[in-house]
């Protein structure tokens, strides 16, 4: 489900109200997933067209997990869901911001966002208390 814009103008994408979400080759967007309240970013990843209908859908964030080859809830197994209270696009459609609120930690290590280190001159020192 590539899409390589040939079909839908710059400013119909850029500037028009249709929701025309830019895939890559593999199919693929950037999902940025957000905290509503906090506006810290949690996690990233990757969505597909089932991935944002699902999310659409069900109002739970859903990615797709290029390393097993498809669709994926956020917390299916820990428990910790992202539910969506807001669905954003970047000006060419080509990532996807989440607003979410999270039950529980949004990284696999149970840190509250997977961005819970900073690179200083010495290496990378953990921001998260």
């Amino acid at each position: 489900m590539s899409d390589t814009g040939s079909e839908i103008s710059k400013a119909e994408r850029e500037q028009g109200s249709a929701f025309l979400p830019k895939f890559d080759a593999q199919g693929l967007v950037i999902g940025i997933a957000v905290d509503a309240l906090t506006r810290e970013i949690l996690m990233v990843a990757f969505m597909d067209a089932e991935a944002l209908a699902r999310t659409r859908e069900t109002g739970l964030a859903h990615f797709h997990s290029r390393s097993r080859g498809k669709l994926w809830l956020k917390g299916e197994t820990s428990g910790h869901v992202l539910r969506v209270e807001e669905i954003r696009v970047d000006c060419d459609q080509d990532a996807i911001e989440l607003r979410v609120r999270p039950e529980g930690p949004a990284c696999h290590t149970g840190a509250r966002s997977c961005f819970y280190r900073r690179l200083t001159g010495e290496g990378l020192e953990s921001v998260e208390g």
